[in-house]
């Protein structure tokens, strides 16, 4: 009897099991599109304000290669870079190097640079930072994101990419020195990897990549 019971349990349990996966697939499935639309339309937005649409007169969304920069861009997965143009010659990039050392954990910017290596922009995508602290790192909470335009690897020099309490030229938030410590180097190292790459990052166009599988990725 005890038995029978125990098997009646366990699949009753694998049932609930079976039915409960199947709405959560269904359920991703029916969102999935709208969710990566979703994110299209948000990087969009972000990209549009980094790069100003007078700018340009290409889809710089679609005029995308990835590369591979663990070092510089703090992450082991692929990046996206996005080129602006104009009349087929280059105007900027956007790219989304990871800032892993913040306070609660890495920080996703879009980081926005100009032909010349001078700064459009910077912009958190993401992170995890203590709300009404660390959070001052977004573009709507304060106005700290935007003390990176116009500056570049040069400007300040190199021991000036760091915050004021490290010595460096970069403010840092009363009761918070980590988050704007992470994003200070990762800014910094995305700039270092632009110089490094600069003519590569231009040179590939869209077409081309996709007629030679794997070139597009520029990996270091």
């Amino acid at each position: 009897m005890l038995a029978r019971h125990m098997s009646l349990s366990a699949i009753l349990l694998g049932l609930f099991a079976l039915v409960g996966t199947g709405v959560v697939a269904v359920i991703f499935t029916g969102t999935e599109e709208r969710i990566a639309e979703a994110e299209r339309a948000f990087m969009l937005r972000s990209l549009h304000e980094v790069i100003p649409a007078e700018l340009h007169d290409n889809d710089i969304f679609s005029d995308m290669i990835t590369v591979n920069a663990p070092e510089l861009l703090g992450t082991t997965a692929d990046v996206p870079v996005f080129r602006a143009r104009k009349d087929g010659k280059p105007v900027a990039v956007a790219l989304t190097p990871i800032a892993p050392e913040g306070y609660v954990g890495p920080i996703r910017l879009l980081v926005a640079i100009r032909v010349d290596g001078t700064l459009l922009g910077v912009r958190v995508l993401s992170h995890r930072e203590t709300p009404g602290l660390g959070d001052a790192i977004e573009a709507k909470r304060s106005n700290w994101i935007l003390g990176f335009n116009g500056h570049s690897l040069g400007n300040p020099e190199s021991k000036g990419w760091r915050v004021r309490r490290d010595g460096g030229e970069f403010d840092q938030f009363t009761g918070a020195t980590i988050t704007p410590r992470a994003v200070v180097k990762a800014v910094h190292n995305a700039l270092k990897f632009y110089q490094q790459n600069r003519e590569r990052l231009f040179r590939q166009t869209p077409a081309q990549a996709e007629a030679i599988p794997n070139v597009e990725s520029i990996t270091q």
